[in-house]
């Protein structure tokens, strides 16, 4: 059992390609308050969360919303796939400007099992093409360095890459 102990109030930033199991993750470990979803900021602005027209503005907000959480002390958990290190950047500099630690949680999945996944979506299902350039960005980022996400100013990073592992995982929050 993976035992993941994160700091409340903190920045949780979830890494990895689409079908990874990001957003099944966030619900099963957070409250929906807590979630800011990249997708549901497509859907409430374009009514689609497969949109990508709406990406620029639904980060817009995203980003407005998380750093009005984290300035009033909220536990914050981003659900995107956070595979580009500017992406991670920006997220991390919001929770420094709030004082806060940042949490990284990489689903590192076999990437037969990404794909089917996301095949097997009921909604949302994205090209396999794009999952795959996920796939690979997230093998530079994870295989860049001894320990992933060095140096991007992460208090804590972990790595997931077993299906029963993610399953396993058990979250606790200590008072920060």
């Amino acid at each position: 059992m993976t035992r993941i102990v994160v700091a409340d109030p903190s920045l949780i930033v979830l890494v990895g390609a689409a079908g990874s199991g990001k957003s099944t993750f966030a619900a099963r470990h957070f409250a929906p308050a807590e979630i800011l979803s990249s997708d549901a900021y497509r859907a409430l602005i374009a009514g689609d969360a497969t949109d990508q027209r709406a990406t620029k503005p639904a980060f817009g907000r995203l980003h407005r919303e998380l750093a009005r959480r984290l300035a009033a002390g909220l536990l914050s958990v981003v659900d995107a796939t956070n595979i580009e290190p500017a992406a991670r950047r920006a997220l991390v500099t919001r929770a420094a400007g709030a004082s806060l630690p940042a949490t990284a949680v990489i689903l590192d999945l076999p990437p037969s099992l990404v794909l089917a996944r996301n095949a097997a979506r009921p909604s949302r299902v994205v090209a396999d093409e794009i999952v795959r350039r996920h796939l690979e960005r997230l093998r530079v980022t994870i295989d860049a360095r001894a320990t992933p996400l060095d140096g991007e100013g992460f208090a804590q990073v972990v790595v997931l890459r077993d299906p029963a592992e993610v399953d396993a995982v058990t979250m606790v929050r200590e008072r920060g």
